[in-house]
């Protein structure tokens, strides 16, 4: 099912992906506003607190962030916590970060504070997407895995109240042991909210993630096969988090079924992307550090979200040069440093996997993906 629009007006005039230099310019780039959050879900990178830091980055400094990554070139930011709302500066934000040029994407908890209200403000300040975790299609599930009674009620509301305001809406749900058999109900949820993507993330052991949280590697390999055949089934988009070895099966499908039909052999892979949206895609593989970066509440710089090293500092020093020049971001950005089996891999440079998890389960960023299954050189 193949969906197309015209573009939104915020999405015109807003620069292009095509050619970005992730050694230059991130693709991606998350700011967590704050840690605050009123939720203390099970498999939290944040660990987020009830009370707002005093040290969080002022209105000014977040400014100044925001202008540095607009001149930086990157096109998508995505304001985050804990529980963005919590900011009242928020609006500026958005509205600073639309001016220069930037597609802004919020992602808040589903607390009280989303309301159609202030969901149609953010939409004229110039906000492109609003992302909602739902992680069970039922509220004996996703409550479970949130640990907090109510949540799922809560998040029925807040998107509702996205989708009064009119804003784009992308579901994000974490994949785990506690839900993995859920992934069917969660497509018919989708389908019911009228989410123009599906955000498919893969639990990584950080903050209050835990290894005995994970899919097994076969699940993985099982549920990659199945997004990807969902893919040409469904009318939104389907992105994955933390499984850069998905699109190494999407490539592998996708020359199984160039050779059966005779076709030209792909290439290049972007899973999931063939419907229209007001975000935009990347041409090439995000990995930790390589197309993303991620300021804390309080200026520090790490690769992602889920890789917990610090390379910098904004308050001391330029997001451009920890970005371009911090010795954290350019390993992760040498694939020849890849140990084990990810390093003998023919698919490293499209997948090179999640770097994140390596470092969550070995305590090495540079080993191998261990929720992958796949040996280097089992398939032409």
């Amino acid at each position: 099912m193949m969906v197309s629009r015209e573009t939104t007006a915020q999405e015109r005039g807003k620069p292009s992906f095509a050619g970005i230099d992730f050694s230059q310019t991130p693709f991606i780039a998350f700011w967590e506003m704050t840690k605050a959050c009123a939720l203390a879900c099970r498999h939290c990178r944040a660990v987020a607190q009830p009370k707002r830091n005093p040290m969080e980055l002022t209105t000014e400094e977040g400014i100044r962030l925001l202008g540095e990554i607009a001149d930086m070139g990157t096109p998508l930011m995505v304001l985050t916590g804990g529980d963005a709302l919590m900011r009242p500066d928020l609006l500026e934000f958005i509205k600073y970060g639309n001016d220069r040029g930037m597609r802004v994407s919020l992602a808040p908890s589903a607390t009280r504070l989303v309301t159609p209200e202030i969901m149609g403000k953010a939409k004229d300040a110039g906000l492109a997407r609003a992302s909602i975790s739902v992680d069970g299609s039922t509220a004996e599930i996703h409550d479970a895995f949130r640990r907090t009674p109510g949540s799922f009620d809560r998040t029925i509301s807040a998107i509702k109240a996205v989708g009064e305001a009119g804003v784009s809406l992308q579901i994000n749900t974490s994949v785990s042991r506690y839900n993995i058999s859920d992934l069917n109900n969660m497509v018919d949820f989708v389908v019911k909210c009228k989410a123009v993507m599906w955000d498919v993330f893969f639990i990584v052991p950080t903050g209050r993630g835990q290894r005995e949280d994970m899919i097994t590697p076969q699940q993985h390999e099982e549920v990659f096969n199945w997004l990807y055949d969902l893919t040409k089934q469904v009318g939104f988009d389907v992105k994955t988090t933390a499984a850069e070895h998905y699109r190494r099966v999407t490539l592998q499908r996708r020359k199984a079924e160039a050779v059966e039909n005779q076709a030209k052999r792909p290439e290049t892979v972007t899973p999931g992307f063939q419907h229209g949206d007001s975000i935009g895609r990347a041409s090439k593989g995000v990995n930790d550090g390589n197309g993303c970066c991620f300021i804390s509440h309080i200026g520090e710089v790490y690769p992602s979200g889920f890789l917990p090293l610090v390379a910098g500092n904004v308050r001391r020093q330029s997001l451009t040069e920890i970005y371009r020049k911090s010795p954290l971001f350019l390993e992760l950005r040498d694939t020849t440093r890849i140990k084990g089996k990810c390093g003998r891999c023919e698919y490293k440079n499209i997948c090179g996997g999640s770097r994140a998890r390596a470092y969550g389960v070995t305590g090495d960023y540079m080993a191998e993906e261990p929720n992958c299954i796949y040996q280097p050189g089992s398939q032409a």
